[in-house]
């Protein structure tokens, strides 16, 4: 299994923060986001490698942060792709981009796909489990009772076993309140129909638009996960979470053998 970060947004209305420091390198409590998701990567056990797919203009940094994190983690090979993007008018989409590191990497195994910018208290470890169990796509839903924010985000509606029976990329008038955020987990037989979404002109853009796809064609579930994801949209936003988010992360759900 190989995990890929979709780190080449621009995070625009984070101006100024994000000017010179792409979002997911912002701190949070002393470490970059991007550090909470690669320690959560750091528990599966049969994952090959990481790689971050950037846009151009931030490719260094994350270069950097790499350089630095194999220091702490060297069991596990971490990539950098530069998609050559360099603003928001030529960039590929997180589904163009997706496509750009299989095509690159000549990707044929099963993949964990995350937003790089969101941070999350679930557990990965817990997900992963499941999708080995039932060797089929899975999503993660959390439940979210605030209708503004359901329409910001996928809602599905699922079946008594997780199956999805419907979903809808940010919905006027939301159908449940299980919101499906950024982590993927996608079988090696399923990255095929990528690129098929893709040549029949869907959008590029959201990666919550592709299962939004799937779900019509083959069966995908959705893991009901016990805990919270941020996305950080303003410089507000972030401010709250710096203050918040150590708590949160803290009160985690223990795994066996850790502390």
């Amino acid at each position: 299994m190989i995990a890929l970060l979709l780190v080449a947004g621009y995070a625009t209305r984070l101006y100024p923060l994000t000017i010179n420091t792409p979002k997911p390198l912002l701190p949070v409590a002393g470490r970059p986001m991007l550090d909470y998701i690669v320690d959560e990567l750091d528990t599966l056990p049969d994952l090959t490698g990481i790689c971050l797919i950037s846009n151009h203009r931030f490719a260094g940094h994350f270069e950097e942060w790499a350089a630095a994190r194999r220091l702490v983690s060297p069991r596990i090979s971490i990539t950098v792709l530069d998609d050559g993007t360099t603003d928001d008018s030529n960039k590929r989409g997180a589904i163009g981009d997706i496509q750009f590191a299989i095509d690159t990497l000549h990707i044929d195994e099963d993949v964990v796909i995350i937003a790089g910018d969101n941070l999350f208290t679930y557990r990965l470890k817990d997900m992963y489990d499941h999708f080995k169990k039932i060797r089929k796509d899975l999503l993660i839903a959390i439940q979210v009772r605030d209708k503004t924010q359901l329409q910001k985000l996928a809602v599905a509606t699922l079946d008594s076993e997780g199956k999805v029976l419907r979903m809808v990329e940010k919905p006027k008038e939301p159908e449940s309140e299980t919101a499906i955020y950024a982590t993927y987990f996608y079988l090696k037989e399923t990255l095929p129909l990528i690129l098929t979404y893709l040549q029949e002109g869907n959008t590029p853009d959201a990666p919550g638009h592709f299962p939004a796809w799937l779900y019509t064609r083959q069966d995908v579930y959705a893991y009901l996960a016990d805990g919270n994801c941020i996305d950080i949209g303003t410089p507000e936003n972030y401010k709250d979470v710096t203050e918040n988010f150590p708590a949160l992360w803290s009160g985690r759900k223990v795994l066996p053998g850790e502390k």
